[in-house]
């Protein structure tokens, strides 16, 4: 039997946000999350920057944002959206990624002919198709490195007998879509959120070095593990464990859910890649809890573990009761 979320154990803390990113909307389109010595660092998908909040004592402000394009090169310049879903911080580095996923336009218009057009129409954009890496001096990022480009992610797996065909289908309609990072010792994990493979999800590994001028190049070829989530994919990961001690004693958690545009379910589930890997049965995932979700609203997106061992998750799209009075949006911290 699923061990259910138990809300007894189910606190919140308050994110509390700058009017800039009120206005952008960040609060309510958080997609990456990840804990730093004195906050936490946070992104939202519709930008191209971060955040760090610090801690208050009762929550998480003195909000400071950072472009990326003040760290790395964006293949779009500075102002195009990065669409960020997932963040890491290990090794003296924060590392961010895209979702490298194209977009279908939405259905604006009651007029058939035109709504029929939108949804026919495919957008790339190229800031999408990045994934970054930043030396940390404290809690400022200096500048980093990036791979992307025609040496980026996707150039690696156009001729991938798995992901390959994906990387013409928009990520909302079951293609190619990174929306989660882990880094642990030189490993650095990519969860997919889409390609589901009949019910199987993906989450990739890579190992990287930095080429000079500003470049991460792959240091060998890419492996793919195979994890079977029962049909969801995979929306975030976090290191259960230390990221810089021995990488095969450390832990994943990963936030699973729909990889198309459903509400739910949405899952904790922990995998130990130093013990399966390649091709990992159910049996070999545990599910550590259901987590909460709405309708069209309150979808998580977001996951970290804290340093007393809780974890911690924020929602895109939050419900009105998730935002306060003071503009800021509420997370949920789970004892696990």
């Amino acid at each position: 039997m699923r061990p259910k979320c138990n809300h007894d154990v189910v606190q919140q803390v308050e994110l509390r946000f700058d009017h800039a990113s009120r206005a952008s909307q960040t609060h309510t389109n958080l997609s990456a999350l990840r804990q730093s010595p004195h906050g936490v660092w946070v992104a939202g998908d519709e930008t191209a920057s971060f955040e760090h909040l610090a801690w208050t004592g009762d929550h998480f402000g003195d909000q400071r944002t950072f472009r990326l394009a003040d760290y790395i090169d964006l293949p779009a310049g500075p102002d195009d959206e990065a669409d960020i879903e997932g963040m890491a911080r290990a090794g003296g580095h924060l590392w961010v990624v895209g979702s490298h996923s194209l977009k279908r336009r939405r259905v604006k218009s009651k007029d058939p002919a035109k709504a029929a057009a939108r949804l026919a129409t495919l957008v790339r954009e190229e800031n999408r198709y990045i994934l970054a890496r930043l030396p940390l001096h404290g809690e400022e990022p200096g500048a980093g490195a990036v791979l992307s480009g025609e040496r980026g992610l996707a150039a690696h797996l156009r001729e991938d007998p798995h992901l390959g065909p994906f990387l013409a289908i928009p990520g909302k309609d079951n293609g190619l879509d990174v929306e989660g990072i882990a880094v642990v010792g030189e490993r650095v994990y990519l969860g997919l959120r889409g390609p589901v493979l009949r019910g199987w999800a993906v989450v990739l590994e890579l190992r990287l070095e930095e080429t000079g001028r500003g470049r991460l190049r792959l240091r060998e070829p890419y492996r793919k593990h195979f994890l079977d989530l029962g049909g969801l994919g995979v929306r975030d990961l976090c290191p259960d464990g230390d990221p810089d001690g021995d990488p095969d004693d450390c832990g994943l958690l990963m936030l699973t859910g729909p990889s198309m545009a459903l509400d739910g379910p949405v899952h904790v589930r922990r995998w130990w890649p130093g013990r399966r890997s390649g091709v990992v049965p159910a049996g070999e995932l545990e599910v550590v809890m259901d987590l909460p979700y709405g309708a069209g609203c309150d979808h998580p997106e977001g996951l970290a573990r804290l340093a007393d061992g809780r974890l911690m998750v924020v929602y895109d799209s939050p419900s009105p009761a998730r935002i306060t009075p003071a503009g800021g949006v509420l997370a949920d911290v789970f004892t696990i």
